[in-house]
Formats: C-alpha cells, sequence, structure tokens
C-alpha cells in the first residue's frame, strides 16, 4: 500500500523557494491543538462531511452498506468506527457534501505530476516540496525512491517536517534534498507534550545531527500567544539559544491563524485553539529583529 497522499499543490510559494509543486501525504505522529489541517492528522482515509450543503435528502443512509450513517435529531451522522470509506456515500449525494481525504498514488504517477511544471521550476528557482502531515513517518522506500527519481530529473527538493522521526530515516532521504523546512514549536518538554501530544527531544536532537551533517536548514516557527510568544520573551529567546550554535540558513516567523479551524467539524474533531491568538505586527518585528540581533536570519511569513 502506497502512502496517502491528500493534497497535490501546484504554483505552491510559501512551502520553499521560487514556484513549487507541495505532495502533502496523510499522517503524523504529532497532534498539534492549533493545526490547520486536521484531516492530515490520521493516516487512514476519512470522509470529510459539509453539513452546510447537505440538505438531508437522506439518500446516504439507505446506500451506505454498513449502516455507518444515520439519523440523529433530523441530523445527518457518521459512525466513523463502521465506516469503510467505501465511497458510495458520495455517488448518491447530489449536493457533494462529503469526500474522501487521502488517495493513493503511484511513484510513477506522482512523478509525472511534479515534472510537468518543470519549467516553472526552472524559471524560478523551484521545486517539489514533501510535506504533510509528516512525510518522514511514511513509508521511507517509497519516499526515498521517490526524492532520487526527482534529482534525477534536476527538480530541486525540499522536505517540510515536524522532526519527530527516527534520525535513520533523515540519513536515508539527506543526499537526496536540497532544503529542510524543520519545525520548532516549544522549548519546554512539558508544554511541547501538552500542546503536540508529544515530548521535543528527538526533534530537537535531529536539527542538531541535521546541522553537524552540514544540512540546508531553514527553521520554522509558528508564533502564538500565550504559546511561546510572552511579554518577556522568554520562550522565543530560549530557542533562540538553542539555534546560535547550529548551522541554520532561515527561520521563518509564522504568526498563528484559524484558517483551518472550519476543517474540525468535518471530520468530527472539536477544535481546541479558540483561545489562540496571533502576536501583533509589533510584537512580530520585535521578535525577527531579537533573532536579527542574535545573528540568524529571520523573517515573518515563510
Amino acid at each position: 500500500m502506497h502512502p496517502l497522499v491528500i493534497n497535490l499543490q501546484k504554483c505552491s510559494i510559501h512551502d520553499g523557494p521560487g514556484i513549487r509543486t507541495t505532495v502533502f501525504f496523510k499522517g503524523c505522529p504529532l497532534k498539534c491543538t492549533w493545526c490547520h489541517n486536521p484531516e492530515s492528522q490520521s493516516f487512514h482515509k476519512e470522509v470529510l462531511y459539509d453539513e452546510e450543503k447537505c440538505s438531508s435528502c437522506k439518500a446516504c443512509i439507505k446506500v451506505c452498506p454498513e449502516g455507518a450513517i444515520y439519523n440523529d435529531d433530523d441530523r445527518i451522522r457518521l459512525d466513523r468506527s463502521k465506516c469503510i470509506q467505501c465511497e458510495t456515500c458520495l455517488d448518491f449525494c447530489i449536493n457533494n457534501a462529503r469526500e474522501i481525504v487521502g488517495g493513493e498514488h503511484s511513484k510513477r504517477d506522482l512523478i509525472k505530476e511534479i515534472a510537468k511544471d518543470e519549467i516553472f521550476y526552472e524559471e524560478s528557482g523551484g521545486g517539489v516540496t514533501f510535506s504533510g502531515g509528516e512525510i518522514m513517518s511514511q513509508d521511507i522506500d517509497y519516499i526515498t525512491s521517490l526524492m532520487k527519481q526527482c534529482k534525477d530529473k534536476g527538480i530541486h527538493v525540499a522536505v517540510d517536517t515536524c522532526g519527530y522521526a527516527s534520525f535513520d530515516r533523515y540519513e536515508k532521504v539527506l543526499p537526496y534534498v536540497d532544503l529542510f523546512l524543520y519545525d520548532i514549536k516549544i522549548m519546554d518538554e512539558l508544554k511541547h507534550k501538552k500542546f503536540t501530544g508529544k515530548g521535543n527531544k528527538l526533534i530537537l536532537d535531529n536539527l542538531k545531527k541535521l546541522s553537524d551533517l552540514g544540512a540546508n536548514l531553514n527553521v520554522r516557527i509558528p508564533l502564538i500567544n500565550d504559546v511561546n510568544v510572552d511579554d518577556e520573551n522568554n520562550e522565543v529567546m530560549e530557542i533562540i539559544e538553542f539555534l546560535k550554535p547550529l548551522r541554520i540558513s532561515m527561520v521563518n516567523l509564522l504568526p498563528y491563524h484559524s484558517i483551518g479551524s472550519h476543517k474540525y467539524e468535518k471530520i468530527d474533531m472539536e477544535y481546541q485553539g479558540e483561545d489562540f491568538s496571533r502576536p501583533t505586527d509589533e510584537k512580530l518585528e520585535e521578535i525577527k529583529n531579537l533573532f536579527i540581533s542574535n545573528n540568524i536570519n529571520a523573517k515573518i511569513g515563510g
């Protein structure tokens, strides 16, 4: 079984240099409270249901072979423990209220799609970015082969990673990766576990090792008030002190946004980030200048 892909985004300009194709794989070991792609967390196919599009015709209830769809107080519900993602309900939904997220693609098909835009990569200095979910949690032989084929075609390869994977996986892909977009969120171990579901020791150790091996590293930091942004910049300074001895090309400061919060209801998840907020523009500039004054290249946005 091939890793599942949730999206193949063309003409991307935020996932590395130039014009890029970003391949989003499904499945991630972290469960970040602010995640704007919750449909990328599970490693399995899922049904997304948009209740606003539903006309309550109940056709889906009648055709579901597993009895997974039912009516509850005039609302259509899905018992996900019974759903086998057979897609029968999709065929009978006249309003397209349902969709399956996650599809298998052969390496040949993915390479073919990626290579279609080679002229844009060449003219803009772009390429392909493998993202997620978490790319480094996928079938590593499949991923390595995919990257090698891209490199053989002269396509720039970037990896967008949360860093939570065994280091032997990074060693395997390192010869074919031109740029790592590496997430650092919180330095405190317990706080990191609270907000992401996992500790950060593995993540920090992997970043040090990649730096020691001379990998090209852009560090990405989501900035969220009262998570890693405070009045005294204590949290930010901890990150700066950790990064100072490492070889980092750029730090991308990414202000919090809630654009993906509407997706949670579609997969029966509750969004836990209602109390999160974005730092002010003045605060973002202040944080950027802290990095620069410590000889670390930084910019707002990615």
